[in-house]
């Protein structure tokens, strides 16, 4: 009788790219979301590039910030509601004026959060980042 082997396939090395800023993470998470609550699956598609943390990891720190009171219950608010939206808030907007605030603010400390764990990309020009 002829034994069978098994012979790994060779895992595809992906190039790993972060994002550009807290913004863009933020949107990445809610359509991540979006398409999560329509039945999608998240699994690894066919591109040549990953991004360096899953979905819930950019949720998970946003709530991090929140336990911590660094940004409170209209912060959250307004991340949702302009999140769903897949537009941050217009300044020239008059009605927007006080989400414009919040939405800047919280993104603030999410790029330190995110940043810190090599989630979005340090800028070269920053002289603080090394």
């Amino acid at each position: 009788m002829t034994k069978i082997r098994y012979v790994r396939r060779p895992i595809p090395i992906k190039q790993v790219i972060e994002f550009l800023d807290a913004e863009e993470a933020w949107f990445w998470y809610v359509r991540s979301e979006r398409a999560r609550r329509e039945g999608a699956r998240l699994t690894e598609t066919a591109t040549s590039h990953t991004r360096p943390c899953e979905p819930d990891d950019i949720y998970r720190a946003v709530m991090r910030l929140h336990r911590r009171r660094l940004i409170g219950n209209e912060h959250l608010k307004t991340l949702a509601e302009f999140g769903w939206r897949e537009c941050p808030p217009d300044a020239r907007v008059r009605d927007e004026e006080r989400s414009v605030a919040l939405w800047d603010d919280a993104l603030d400390r999410l790029t330190t959060e995110l940043k810190s764990k090599g989630i979005v990309r340090h800028d070269e020009r920053c002289a603080d980042c090394g």
